[in-house]
């Protein structure tokens, strides 16, 4: 039986690429799509999801649109990282799909109380519409699975900050209710996301699909690379949220351990820390499945595999 999930998403790129994989996989059941503020405004995001969903040729999926903006701060963006669309690089014409008419939150909520098996959501944005729906129906926290996340970073530090990564910067008041939520997580932080590279052969993979799917992918990565090549010197751009949806498939290209996570939102100058005791120094009961490492080859192939089945 698949494994029902929700996407809660603000695409970006590598957004882009995680909802064209979970679409293609049929271990999953893309439930629902919800989308929130954060790499570019809510309307891109939006536009985005669906024009992903009809590349993937998965119209059946719902879309629904969610948070403008954080819980309590004004919203920060990304178009130096992912450009003034979120997709540049894409080339996809403007999506004929329309969002549903509820609120995120509203669907969120919903599909969690009506749901048969406990849910997954994966929420590889801010977690700005994870946080009301919680913070609305805590009822909510018992009928999910598990949230598995793409945000943080401890050893690496941060990449919008010197220690906070832009999804958790961008509500860390969000992040600290979902941390303290009591609900199943497992974090997919900077440490591992640094090394799910995509490197010049694995485009050149892309490209070659002869596809729709793989030239639009391709085209995504090679404009999103320049940015963390340039910034970090690296050999090619680190697919973040992707790791979320590829662990849901193949758990086991993956490692961590448990840990105490804690989102620091008093300090101007740490604001959007995840303070993770990785070496359980304080004691804490571990709230998170922290995870820090991947087989960037089986990711790698698992990606060009699915994306190629499109």
């Amino acid at each position: 039986m698949a494994r029902r999930i929700i996407i809660d998403t603000d695409p970006g790129q590598d957004d882009a690429v995680a909802i064209l994989l979970a679409l293609a996989s049929p271990e999953l059941d893309v439930v629902v799509i919800t989308t929130v503020a954060g790499n570019v405004p809510q309307p891109l995001v939006t536009a985005n999801a669906l024009a992903m969903c009809e590349l993937a040729g998965r119209t059946d999926v719902p879309v629904h649109m969610g948070a403008d903006g954080p819980l309590e701060r004004e919203l920060y963006t990304a178009e130096y990282v992912h450009g003034p669309t979120g997709i540049d690089g894409a080339d996809l014409p403007t999506p004929v799909m329309k969002a549903k008419d509820d609120h995120a939150v509203d669907f969120i909520i919903e599909a969690c109380l009506d749901a048969d098996d406990p849910i997954t959501i994966c929420p590889i944005g801010p977690l700005t519409n994870v946080a009301a729906a919680i913070a609305r129906q805590p009822s909510i926290v018992s009928a999910i699975r598990e949230v598995a996340l793409m945000g943080g970073g401890f050893f690496e530090g941060g990449n919008t900050t010197p220690v906070a990564e832009f999804n958790i910067f961008v509500d860390p008041d969000a992040a600290s209710i979902v941390f303290n939520s009591g609900v199943p997580l497992t974090m997919f932080p900077l440490d591992v996301t640094h090394e799910a590279l995509v490197l010049p052969d694995d485009l050149e993979r892309f490209s070659g699909l002869g596809t729709r799917a793989g030239t639009a992918v391709a085209g995504m990565l090679d404009y999103y690379e320049r940015h963390d090549i340039e910034k970090y010197g690296f050999e090619g751009a680190p697919l973040h949220d992707p790791c979320v949806i590829a662990y849901l498939i193949e758990p086991q290209l993956f490692s961590g351990k448990p840990c105490r996570v804690d989102v620091e939102t008093e300090s101007e100058l740490t604001m959007g820390q995840t303070v993770v005791d990785w070496w359980g120094v304080t004691g804490a009961e571990p709230n998170a499945m922290v995870i820090d490492s991947v087989d960037r080859q089986g990711f790698m192939d698992l990606l060009v595999e699915r994306i190629g089945a499109l």
